[in-house]
């Protein structure tokens, strides 16, 4: 009996032994996980001695790569033959880059990585045969829907609703030939489905494409959609529910955003200055922050670009044997007598030379040689959907439309805070 006894508790014994043995082997195991590899811009960056700052001020590409032991001649080979893809002349001050180092005891820069924005890239690898080249970070699309009606502006909505101010600007560009959106109303209505961009599934990184959208303006509605109408050139433009494209030959103002119609073409203007004598004004004034950039309303070559007495730095267009346009009073001009610039460009920035009582532009149409007023003019339409096309198109919208129709309007009128009831007890 008691050998019987005796082997039970041994048994016993060695039952307990091996459980508490078990964790040991299982950290066992653990430690002989092989260490997966850090990959970032295609590299394995275990390999390297890696150098994370960012552009300061009086940096220069070449006394980055002397610092880390980059020879002359080597610096001089990528500043001379890379410099469609990387010009070291236009790095900016507060942009990230990397640099990966040999882990001998020389360490050398081996490889330069310049971060142009949250996705896109420049890499100059400096390993025998040298080489430049762009790429991005992969990114995680996330479809979204917001609507709302506006109760100030456009930008203060989509702020409330917590989205990118970005987006503002991309309505702004797709609505430009067809609501001004400098004069939007109390009450008018806005639908988006747009694309948010995240890198790592967590890193916000902008908004991507405006995949449909709606606006309800002075009671009109009109939608917008995505469509390549034209496969040969793969040009996607924006047309509306019934297959008009939303672009016209103008714009409806030469500032993008932001800005005040503060005088209007008037021919029997009169100023108190001048003793109320008719002083016409044939030009349209738009009211904007100096520096406020004013773009070309339609494609067209530069005639002019210069100073002239009240007139100021100005700018004037030819857009064809038709249309001129002028821009008056900037604070500097970015485009030279000859250029050919494309509609929405750049060509000068807000200022108040010449004759101003305060920053703004003063646009000037011509039709025919005769300044108009251009808020009266029929300007014409871009080309809508060809009749080969539109069954196509409709198809596209149908579901895009539908959803559109499903988002709920958010009221953004600030709501006054409730009154609070006090009780006092006796």
């Amino acid at each position: 009996m008691r050998k019987i006894i005796g082997a039970i508790l041994t048994l016993a014994v060695l039952v307990s032994c091996k459980q508490a043995k078990e964790p040991v082997n299982e950290i066992a195991k653990a430690e002989t996980i092989e260490k997966l590899p850090v990959l970032q811009y295609g590299f394995n960056l275990d390999e390297f001695h890696v150098v994370r700052d960012t552009v300061r001020r009086g940096d220069s590409f070449g006394e980055l790569m002397l610092k880390n032991k980059v020879d002359y001649p080597k610096i001089a080979t990528i500043s001379e033959n890379f410099r469609d893809t990387f010009d070291v002349r236009k790095i900016q001050v507060g942009k990230p880059y990397v640099i990966l180092k040999s882990k001998d005891t020389s360490e050398v820069a081996e490889v330069f990585i310049y971060q142009n924005d949250k996705i896109n890239y420049t890499v100059v690898d400096l390993r025998d045969s040298t080489k430049a080249y762009k790429s991005r970070k992969k990114i995680k699309l996330v479809e979204r829907e917001i609507g709302g009606v506006i109760d100030h502006s456009l930008s203060m909505s989509i702020d409330t609703l917590g989205v990118d101010y970005n987006l503002t600007f991309a309505l702004s560009d797709i609505y430009a030939w067809t609501i001004d959106f400098g004069r939007l109303d109390k009450g008018d209505k806005f639908k988006v489905v747009f694309e948010e961009r995240y890198i790592n599934d967590s890193i916000y990184a902008g908004i991507g494409d405006v995949k449909a959208a709606y606006f309800e303006h002075k009671g009109k509605t009109i939608y917008a959609f995505p469509y390549i109408s034209d496969a040969t050139h793969n040009i996607l433009e924006y047309f509306d529910q019934e297959a008009n494209n939303l672009r016209s030959t103008f714009l409806r103002a030469p500032v993008k955003f932001q800005y005040r119609l503060s005088s209007r073409y008037n021919l029997r203007r009169r100023i108190a200055y001048y003793g109320n004598k008719v002083r016409p004004h044939k030009g349209t004034d738009f009211a904007a922050a100096i520096g406020t950039p004013i773009v070309a309303t339609a494609d067209g070559t530069v005639t002019e670009s210069t100073r002239r007495g009240g007139n100021g730095k100005y700018v004037k267009i030819k857009h064809n044997g038709t249309y001129s346009t002028q821009y008056l009073h900037m604070k500097a001009q970015n485009v030279r007598r000859g250029d050919f610039v494309r509609q929405g460009d750049v060509i000068g920035w807000i200022g108040m030379t010449g004759n101003t009582g305060g920053p703004h532009v003063c646009y000037r149409f011509w039709k025919n040689g005769r300044q108009v007023d251009p808020f009266k003019e029929e300007l014409p339409a871009a080309e809508p959907i060809a009749d080969s096309l539109r069954a196509d198109y409709l198809a596209h919208i149908s579901p895009l439309k539908e959803q559109l129709d499903c988002i709920e309007f958010i009221d953004l009128t600030p709501t006054e805070p409730e009154e609070t009831l006090i009780s006092y007890t006796q």
